[in-house]
């Protein structure tokens, strides 16, 4: 079987087929153009640097091309990377299909719809179930291929419906434990928090953000679109149900220089925030420690204050 990126150590000869995800034209200080390549597989990605690139070489190497990249691997600052000494684009005659090297959610997306509809059914305020019908009819197909993320967490196939599923679970369990949280706002809520990214974001192949995206974030996006579906269907997007609904997306990330522009003042939006945040960080930790061995620490992940998390051995943690 061929070597996948996570297959290798510093000091090992890099020769393989992947995915280039992102690819930046910087220039060095003396002025010369070089390609900052990050290049992924199913196992997980690697950066690497292309000095002196060719305008050809800038042309073809784009995000969502897969590239025979050869090199040594090396780590800079904790952090691994491929020095470089050869790349070239994949023939017809290789491997050269983008989603042959694209992560994918661990639930497939039929498990994952039918894990969905209960909690769509659960939602007894005839508004919102509307609402929530609507905006998944329209974005259903993106929904469930989209990334949550074009880096960090659920950066994956499917990322973004299995991220808004796992949310749901959590959501489950704290209704479940705390009484008087209205179980039909928060499922609404988790549904909707993050549909916005099936137009911030490109796809989950060679994933990059949209002008939308950029110039208006997936928070914007989502109640743009709530508004707008309420327009269709005849409802009113300021009376105070709505609203509710509204503010649930509006301050899912919890702070204002987090991106949300007003912070939960309900205890279900409260609720939504820190299920997002622990979510979105076991699946970052869990990444993390899955590549690296008993003893060792992962790479600082800078989503979670840059700190770095130890893999205890499997022995002591029985």
């Amino acid at each position: 079987m061929a070597k996948q990126i996570n297959d290798f150590q510093d000091g090992d000869h890099f020769k393989i087929f992947a995915l280039v995800k992102d690819a930046q034209v910087r220039t060095t200080q003396k002025g010369a153009n070089y390609l900052a390549l990050t290049f992924g597989d199913q196992s997980g990605e690697i950066a690497g640097n292309l000095w002196d690139v060719t305008d050809q070489q800038i042309q073809d190497f784009q995000s969502g091309v897969v590239v025979q990249v050869e090199g040594q691997r090396t780590s800079y600052q904790g952090r691994p990377q491929v020095s470089i000494t050869a790349v070239r684009l994949a023939t017809v005659d290789e491997p050269h299909q983008p989603e042959l090297y694209v992560e994918r959610a661990p639930e497939t997306e039929d498990q994952i719809k039918g894990a969905l509809r209960p909690f769509v059914m659960a939602i007894k305020e005839p508004t919102w179930r509307q609402i929530v019908n609507h905006l998944l009819a329209k974005h259903g197909e993106t929904f469930f291929q989209s990334p949550a993320a074009k880096t960090n967490h659920h950066a994956f196939v499917g990322g973004l419906s299995y991220h808004t599923l796992s949310i749901l679970r959590l959501s489950q369990s704290v209704i479940q434990q705390y009484p008087g949280i209205n179980e039909s706002l928060l499922y609404a809520g988790a549904l909707l928090h993050d549909l916005g990214k099936t137009v911030e974001l490109s796809g989950a192949v060679g994933t990059q953000y949209t002008i939308p995206g950029k110039l208006l974030g997936h928070i914007s996006l989502i109640d743009g679109e709530i508004c707008a579906a309420c327009q269709e269907l005849g409802i009113d997007y300021e009376s105070e149900t709505v609203v509710l609904l509204r503010h649930m997306v509006l301050s899912h990330h919890g702070l204002l220089e987090y991106g949300s522009p007003v912070r939960p003042e309900l205890l279900e939006a409260e609720v939504l925030h820190h299920l997002d945040e622990l979510d979105a960080s076991i699946m970052m930790m869990q990444s993390a420690l899955s590549k690296v061995s008993p003893g060792e620490f992962t790479d600082r992940l800078f989503a979670l204050d840059n700190r770095s998390f130890y893999q205890p051995d499997e022995n002591k943690k029985k």
